[in-house]
């Protein structure tokens, strides 16, 4: 396969995909052998259960896994592998847990490697099958936790079935005492395959190996083959699919026939085949919804049709001769293609009689082919080739027209899939003839175009990948010379749907059948030069496969704008024509397809036209350019702008409004222009009613075509704007913007950023003006964030429209009006706002951040004097604050926002503070390398911000609110960094004094505001906890325990938070270790939580308190901590209140801290009669 040189363009998603497919098979042989090897050998070591023991079992699967796409890897180890493994099971000392682990083992070598190869390595001498028959006999099948270990018993039991031994050699003297008989291997062996035939786990599908190998031994069949084919007929008969039981024994029994009649002789098979095949039509199974049961329904009776038919190799059949991919190739070369008669030999048993069970066979099977289950049709199609192999050629032939009646435009999508998996094995069989392929080509070439709309959605992704491995296997089943007169058609309905099919699957089957075809018939077209540019891995992304490979229905019109400019006259005399005619059509997705074609192909046109300075319409025709202009209209007319699917008409209408536009089409003063204004007015004013998952493409494209429209036709003069237009319309824009719906904010502030400059010259202050009001938080818009942050962008993107000029602040930014826009902008920094969306308000602070950034750019560019020392430090401390708070993605858009800044040489940002430290922390070379979403890098770096004063407290407040998070990630490296700060500045009191005046700054500013407050009580925790404040507790009342204390009490009082009750006491717990009046208050406080209302906030003060009197012995004296010990841990402090406050006060007494009084709590006013309450 050719392999493009170039990185293909697409989404991360894709990018992923393809990097997943191109390297999943690129293992070159078992690594992990000796890590494999020491893991069976520790066995016996793990088995007796806990984490070892799953530590053990998670690693080997993780190792079979990445064998699963190339299992044959494994081969020339598996034989160690299971001798390890049997010894375990064949020690008579190994305990039971041990030998269910090594079976756990097995299991799992054998789903990977699959158990036909795995099989054939178990011991199977005579001296095996007793000791295997007794451990199957001693196992439990109720046992859900060890069924692996039955399931791998029962397969090495079938494996020993195959001795070519007599099985009564083996029973001796079945007499053990008089009267008693003991039973036969061959009893025993069948008693313990029906017993498991019934079973719901996994054993049951070994039960049917066993039984396929062991009824079909030439000592067994003759006694025991009619009894048990008729038992299993019996419950089949007697079970119902309805039944969950049901179910499980129709399973077990269609597995065991099924096997039996694969691997029986047919001679011992045909007398009972009539039988099964009518009891099997008893049990009605096609009309279960049980998608395995059918499955092995079309199973069976494909193989009682074999039965009934005699072995034998077609002698009618069509056969290849050279299949060499070489030979081919060189012929290709050479120009020439290999001509060699056609391999067709006659029929020589065309009179033998088929058995009249074979047409029923047959017809059961042409059902399975239109099954619903993929599976089902897929055993079906395979049915079908392997019966039409041993069937006259003239009934062959039928077999293969009734296959074609299921490529009808009545039939379902499923009955299309069937029939190209069965015409697929049929023509790789060679039991397709050439006379058939004018038929077969023509309903294949319809099947990959099949697409069936089915509501909202279409239907058709599998037939047509169905369709693609037809002409896969065609390319290797036929002569050149057979398939040359469908070469062309064959060819270009594959490059068609590598290239245009919507679905990944189907372009990758797509050019899989190419390449192939390619390779094995060397007479498709320019074939090595597509293969090249369009391999299976180019076109599994989309946007490449639309955009890039050739020169879902807006990335299709993208293409016809690239196909435009390669055939320009084509274009415009035949496919826009084309295009027109289909605007109008009843099918909403033509429509929407069509429309967005019309724009592309118009643009296309245009550009090339403006190459030679023409105007578009040399390219158009006076009718095209009518119907362009009459598309809203008609739209309008037909009333299709209403409704879901006037969605998708808006979003195409705003693109054509935009690409004409930008066409420069000769419209300037015509009607159409007012219905396409209003309708992008119409669009903005509505968005609220819009699905929210189209909402925001909706609204750029109208955005989008507003710019172009206004740019194009309401310009009077070179930069000027006709005054009414003007007036008009940001008058009417302004007022929107006080809209009460969210959405048409949003809008209407994007409209106004998207305004060109002239529109605004005079205008600019009224403008920026009514867009700061949308960004400032009231009481009654407090939840608008998304007008707040569509606000700022229209803001920046105003900025830049109009740039900067000196002294004219209604035409551009100067410094009149830049410290206007900067507080804005910066109010938005603080947007914290939350709804049940999570934290919206970062959806703000980013905007704010990007905005701040493109202005302070845009001024540093022209004029930097207007950057205010004040201004820039505010930016740079708020965006650093941003790059140590909790939410990666934001943070790492902080990070960059606040490194360009700071790296910006052209000129470099005027004021920033301290810049030489920031370059020395933050060298140029190191902003590639750091990956800022993530915390084990992101932490470690930000942190080294809090030895700059100025930095420091909005770092440290960001740090806090991160530390205070809910990811265990963030949590661990904020904490470490933080940790590993103060652990530097512990021999530096000035320092750590610094810090501890901005930690309670912090607190103080952020009093009961629960978004830092409680974050910062978990991180006064930690640092109380580890000691990074020990050096303030050699001074009795040391002033930061004081305040601490004071801002605590404050905090949680009359607090019902739970959370924040919780790290309040933590808290206070450890301030205890602070000597002095500040430990008695705060043991009071404690005592104090030790009756509080709720019975958690009781238990869990009691608990830690009981940790922290353990952990600081000085706290209490020795004579007394051994019964307050006793008081706390022995209280019950979730029994009623007044059981605990006794306790309670008798521990205030040992601790030395005076009781709580009861305070009369103060009626409300008016007074109403009540019982008399108190609260302490």
């Amino acid at each position: 396969m050719a392999l493009s040189d170039e990185p293909v363009a697409g989404g991360p998603e894709e990018e992923a995909e393809d990097e997943t497919l191109a390297f999943g098979a690129a293992l070159e042989a078992f690594g992990e052998s000796a890590e494999t090897r020491a893991l069976l050998g520790r066995l016996r070591e793990v088995h007796g259960g806990g984490a070892e023991r799953e530590v053990a079992l998670e690693r080997f699967r993780v190792i079979m896994d990445k064998y699963q796409e190339q299992p044959h890897l494994l081969d020339p180890h598996l034989e160690w592998m299971m001798n390890l493994l049997l010894d375990i099971v064949q020690d008579q000392t190994s305990p039971a847990s041990l030998v269910h682990l090594a079976f756990k083992f097995l299991y799992i070598i054998t789903k990977v490697r699959g158990y036909k190869t795995f099989l054939r390595l178990f011991p199977h001498e005579v001296a095996d099958v007793e000791p295997v028959l007794d451990l199957v006999t001693n196992q439990n099948p109720k046992d859900h936790e060890t069924w692996e270990t039955r399931y791998m018993l029962l397969l090495w039991l079938s494996v020993t079935c195959l001795i070519p031994f007599d099985f009564s050699r083996l029973d001796g003297n079945l007499l053990t005492q008089p009267g008693q008989t003991r039973m036969s291997i061959m009893d025993r062996i069948l008693q313990i395959a029906e017993s498991y035939l019934i079973v719901s786990d996994k054993a049951r599908d070994a039960a049917a190996v066993l039984v396929s190998r062991f009824i079909t031994r030439p000592d067994v069949k003759q006694s025991k083959m009619a009894e048990f084919l008729d038992w299993s007929l019996c419950n089949l008969a007697r079970s119902s699919f309805q039944t969950m039981q049901g179910v499980i024994i129709m399973d077990g029994m269609l597995q065991a026939l099924a096997q039996i009649f694969k691997h029986g002789k047919r001679e011992d098979c045909l007398p009972y085949a009539a039988t099964v095949l009518r009891c099997l039509d008893g049990c009605r199974l096609p009309e279960s919804n049980q998608t395995l049961l059918r499955k092995l329904g079309v199973k069976l009776v494909q193989r009682l049709g074999l039965t009934f038919l005699k072995p034998k190799v077609a002698a009618w059949r069509y056969q290849r001769g050279c299949r060499s991919l070489a030979a081919n190739l060189q012929l290709l070369t050479q120009g020439q293609s290999e001509q060699k008669p056609l391999i067709l030999t006659e029929d020589d048993d065309e009179d033998d009689d088929v058995p009249e069970g074979v047409e029923r066979v047959i017809e059961q099977l042409l059902v399975g082919l239109k099954d619903k289950d993929t599976v089902v049709r897929w055993s079906a199609a395979k049915g079908i080739g392997r019966m039409a192999g041993r069937l006259p050629r003239a009934l062959a032939d039928d077999v293969v027209g009734s296959v074609l009646d299921c490529f009808s435009f009545q039939e379902t999508d499923k009955a299309w899939h069937g029939g190209c998996l069965a015409l697929a094995e049929l023509g790789r069989r060679g039991l397709l003839l050439p006379s058939r392929l004018v038929d077969v080509v023509a309903v294949i070439l319809k099947a990959l175009t099949y697409d069936e709309k089915r509501g909202a959605c279409s239907v058709g992704t599998n037939v047509r990948d169905a369709a693609c491995y037809v002409c896969w296997a065609f390319a290797r089943a036929y002569e050149p010379q057979e398939l040359k007169p469908f070469v062309t058609a064959i060819s270009s309905a594959l490059v068609i749907a590598a290239v245009f099919d919507r679905d990944i699957n189907c372009r990758r089957a797509a050019s899989a059948a190419f390449q192939e075809n390619v390779g094995r018939q060397g007479t498709f077209p320019h074939g090595i030069d597509i293969l090249t540019t369009a391999d299976y891995f180019a076109v599994g992304n989309r946007s490449n496969c639309f955009l890039v490979i050739r020169v879902i229905r807006e990335l299709a019109a993208k293409a016809l704008h690239n196909l435009a400019q390669q055939a320009p006259e084509f274009s415009a005399t035949q496919v826009l024509p084309r295009l027109l005619s289909m605007t109008l059509s009843p099918d909403l997705h033509t429509r929407h397809g069509s429309i967005l074609a019309c724009a592309e192909v118009a643009y296309a046109l245009y550009k090339l036209a403006a190459r030679e300075n023409r105007p578009v319409t040399d390219h158009l025709d006076e009718q095209a350019v009518q119907g362009l202009k009459q598309i809203h209209q008609q739209l309008y007319d037909r009333q299709l702008y209403r409704g879901l699917g006037g969605q998708l008409m808006r979003q195409a209408v705003c693109v054509l409004i935009e690409k004409l536009s930008l066409s420069k089409m000769p419209f300037r003063g015509d009607i159409v222009i007012d219905g396409w204004q209003w309708l992008i007015n119409d669009t903005l004013r509505h968005l609220h009613l819009i699905s929210s998952h189209s909402r925001q493409q909706i609204k750029d494209a109208a955005v989008s075509a507003l710019a172009a429209l206004c740019s194009e036709y309401y310009v009077k003069e070179p930069g000027e704007a006709d005054p009414a237009i003007q007036e008009e319309l940001i008058t009417q824009y302004l007022a929107e913007l006080r809209n009460p719906e969210e959405m048409t904010r949003c809008g209407f502030s994007l409209a106004l950023g998207a305004l060109p400059g002239f529109l605004l010259k005079g205008r600019l202050q009224q403008v920026l003006t009514g867009l700061r009001a949308v960004t400032h938080t009231s009481p009654k818009d407090v939840s608008f964030a998304e007008s707040r942050r569509d606000g700022l962008k229209a803001i920046a993107r105003i900025c830049q429209t109009v740039g900067v000029k000196a002294g004219a602040p209604d035409e551009a930014v100067c410094r009149e009006n830049v410290s206007q826009i900067y507080c804005a902008l910066l109010s938005c920094m603080d947007d914290y706002t939350t709804d049940s969306r999570g934290d919206v308000g970062a959806w703000v602070r980013k905007a704010a951040m990007t905005s701040l950034m493109d202005l302070t750019l845009l001024l540093a560019r022209s004029q930097p004097e207007l950057i205010e020392a004040h201004i820039c430090e505010r930016i740079m401390c708020c965006v650093a604050q941003q790059a140590s708070e909790k939410i990666d993605r934001f943070r790492a858009h902080a990070a960059s926002v606040f490194l360009t800044l700071l790296h910006f040489d052209s000129p470099p940002i005027p004021h920033v503070p301290h810049r030489g430290e920031l370059e020395k922390l933050f060298p140029r070379s190191d902003v590639a390398s750091v990956n800022w979403n993530a915390p084990s890098q992101a932490f470690p770096r930000i942190t080294q911000l809090l030895g700059l004063p100025t930095y420091r407290y909005h770092v440290l407040l960001g740090l806090v609110v991160s530390l205070g998070g809910l990811t265990e990630s963030t949590i661990r490296h904020s904490t470490q960094s933080l940790f590993e700060y103060m652990k530097g500045i512990q021999s530096d009191p000035q320092a750590l004094g610094s810090f501890s005046g901005t930690l309670l700054q912090i607190f103080e500013d952020n009093l009961l505001n629960e978004r830092v407050s409680v974050p910062l009580l978990k991180t006064l925790d930690h640092v109380l906890t580890h000691g990074c404040f020990d050096i303030f507790t050699t001074e009795e009342d040391h002033p930061f325990a004081v305040k601490l204390l004071a801002l605590c009490k404050k905090e949680i009082k009359n607090s019902k938070d739970v959370q924040k009750l919780l790290s309040g006491i933590a808290v206070f717990c450890g301030m205890v270790q602070f000597p002095g009046d500040v430990r008695r208050k705060a043991l009071l406080q404690l005592c104090l939580l030790l009756c509080h209302r709720f019975p958690l906030i009781r238990k869990t003060t009691a608990s830690q308190v009981y940790e922290t009197l353990l952990t600081y012995s000085d706290i209490v004296g020795t004579d007394v901590l051994d019964e307050v010990v006793t008081v706390l841990s022995d209280t019950a402090w979730d029994a009623e209140l007044a059981v605990v406050r006794k306790q309670r006060n008798r521990l205030c007494d040992l601790l030395g801290v005076p009781r709580p009084q009861l305070v009369p709590q103060v009626p409300r006013v008016p007074p109403y009669p009540s019982s008399s309450a108190s609260r302490e």
